[in-house]
């Protein structure tokens, strides 16, 4: 998840590991230490948090970085859309 958005996910996920007393050397290096991560934190309150990251992680990641496919600019402002109620929920 290399790009601005998927960084800012990962920044936002950070932030609300950390206040929920997770140290900085502990936070996860890869998209499976997030997966493993949410899990643990987030999911026991949200599940759909879990879904929207893989959601996202399969549309911005893959799709968007690796493969190339979002070329629609209404399919990306929709995934902008998604990325954006991520962070708020989990802020």
């Amino acid at each position: 998840m290399r790009n601005s958005v998927s960084c800012n996910i990962l920044k936002a996920i950070d932030e609300y590991l950390i206040s929920k007393g997770v140290s900085e050397e502990e936070l996860p290096q890869s998209v499976d230490g997030y997966r493993k991560m949410l899990q643990k934190y987030v999911s026991i309150h949200n599940g759909k948090l879990l879904k929207s990251f893989e959601a996202l992680y399969r549309e911005l990641h893959i799709a968007g970085y690796y493969r190339g496919l979002l070329i629609d600019v209404n399919v990306v402002k929709e995934v902008f859309k998604s990325a954006k109620a991520l962070i708020d929920k989990i802020h």
